[in-house]
């Protein structure tokens, strides 16, 4: 259970991260109220997987998953630009956090 919620929680940290910089320093309502619910729920799932999963691979898969997936929101719908090299680096973060699980 604790995996699952770590990735939830990961999840979330890419939505609390896109809505950050939406939020235009959080001059925008909605993306600074989805920011707000983002990270507390984020944090309380990262919190809840520490219970079972050590510290280091628990932060590190969050924030593996979070990263990963905050470029590919930018790429896709953000106007970050698309290159293969980028494309890469972030499967060589998804792979590294499947390393960790599977070590775990």
């Amino acid at each position: 259970m604790a995996w699952i919620v770590l990735i939830v929680s990961g999840v979330l940290e890419a939505v609390w991260a896109t809505a950050l910089g939406r939020s235009e320093g959080f001059t925008r309502l909605w993306p600074s109220v989805v920011f707000g619910v983002g990270i507390v729920a984020s944090m309380a799932g990262l919190a809840f997987a520490m219970r079972s999963i050590p510290t280091g691979t628990a932060y590190a898969v969050w924030v593996g998953i979070g990263a990963s997936l905050t470029v590919l929101v930018g790429m896709l719908f953000g106007g970050e630009g698309f290159s293969l090299v980028r494309t890469l680096l972030v499967l060589g973060i998804v792979a590294c956090v499947i390393g960790l699980k599977i070590a775990h």
